[in-house]
């Protein structure tokens, strides 16, 4: 028996040649058999796409109701190296003061130096859910003339919400992932912003949001991005999930779910389960131009109908060059006159007109744009004109 093996595509199968004439048909057999898997499988991706890209519904929607809430509070960062507030900071003094006095210290407040002190705001946010005990990130920021908060300690700061109540405390080193540092004669070397600062962790709930998750028998689910297209496909995916018709759209930015009746008591496990239901999201098509930038971001659903471009530069330049004209030697009565000379020069770019199909996407606009030559700011001007003709079907968004 003569072994020989044959290698085609991506696929790969292996022929025996032998004397006995059988095996090699039923060889044949099974290579055809596994080509056509190949090819069903190669059908089945095209026609039937897999799920990336569908997208969770906890990454679309959000569950009205359970959101955090931001709470703020106004402190002071003690222990800086001469970089803190300095005499036009008054409310700094007046804090101090005040504190010391909490604290059983008495002291004038005229006579107090700040340069270690730093008046600040704290701001963070609490998340739902959260429990007496819990841990919060806290974002520190300098209110007064703080030249940095390096190496500075937060004091226990109250944290209240928009209802005037304290639901977190505040305290902790603030790290600023950066630093800054001058001479006494001018100048300096400063990296990111020395004067807001980060405390991982440095914040501890003490009063908690009351969420009677349990008391409903419908949860609402709002859409971040609200689209008829997105509701209906969210609803009919759960509806389809749980074979039930448990879920409706009631507007564009609002899907309704019924809790079924196993999950009254328990409603937790059914939003589990519905956090998972994938869906494929419709967007509006959209181009967001920056003229300061010059960035421009194109969605994958810009088409353009069938449309001629060509653009071209015009640079115009002006050199002027200061003359002076003396009189001639020995003659009577010259004087010595300065004129300029003037040069204008005027280049026009070449471009040659370009056909662009009706229907095409993202890539072939990108590309034909791309052959012409156009710069960030040529192209920006180029959609604002094809949109003010018509042919740009997505909404133009200048920031």
């Amino acid at each position: 028996m003569e072994p020989l093996i044959r290698r085609a595509g991506v696929g790969a199968w292996f022929v025996a040649r032998v004397d006995l004439g059988g095996v090699r048909e039923r060889g044949q057999r099974v290579a055809a058999a596994v080509r056509g898997l190949l090819f069903g499988l190669l059908v089945w991706v095209v026609v039937f796409p897999t799920s990336a890209a569908a997208t969770r519904l906890k990454d679309v929607a959000e569950l009205t109701g359970v959101r955090s809430n931001q709470l703020i509070g106004y402190g002071l960062v003690v222990g800086l190296d001469g970089t803190g507030d300095g005499v036009k900071s008054t409310f700094t003094r007046q804090s101090l003061t005040a504190m010391l006095d909490r604290l059983g210290v008495n002291v004038d407040a005229a006579s107090l130096k700040v340069e270690n002190i730093a008046a600040v705001m704290v701001t963070a946010d609490l998340p739902p859910f959260a429990h007496q005990g819990s841990h919060l990130d806290v974002t520190v920021s300098s209110i007064g003339d703080c030249e940095s908060l390096r190496g500075g300690t937060l004091l226990m700061t109250p944290l209240k919400a928009a209802d005037n109540g304290v639901y977190a405390v505040a305290q902790g080193a603030v790290s600023i992932g950066g630093f800054s540092f001058g001479g006494r004669g001018g100048g300096g070397v400063q990296k990111n912003h020395p004067t807001t600062g980060r405390i991982v962790s440095g914040g501890l709930v003490e009063r908690e949001v009351e969420v009677d998750f349990g008391a409903t028998d419908r949860l609402r689910y709002g859409l971040r991005h609200p689209d008829f297209t997105t509701a209906e496909r969210l609803a009919a995916a759960i509806n389809e999930k749980f074979g039930s018709p448990l879920a409706m759209a009631a507007d564009a930015g609002t899907v309704e779910v019924q809790v079924p009746e196993e999950f009254l008591h328990h409603p937790v496990p059914f939003a589990a389960r519905l956090e998972g239901v994938e869906v494929a999201e419709d967007r509006v098509a959209k181009v967001i131009l920056n003229e300061r930038t010059g960035t421009v971001v194109m969605g994958s659903e810009v088409r353009l109908s069938t449309v001629a471009i060509a653009h071209g530069g015009l640079s115009i330049s002006i050199k002027e060059t200061p003359l002076v004209s003396q009189p001639a030697p020995l003659s009577l009565g010259g004087t010595t006159v300065q004129a300029t000379d003037s040069q204008v020069q005027v280049q026009e770019e070449e471009r040659r007109l370009m056909v662009v199909a009706a229907g095409v996407s993202l890539a072939e606009v990108v590309g034909a744009l791309n052959a012409l030559g156009v710069t960030p700011g040529d192209l920006i001007a180029i959609l604002q004109a094809l949109q003010a003709a018509g042919a740009l079907h997505a909404e133009l968004e200048i920031i």
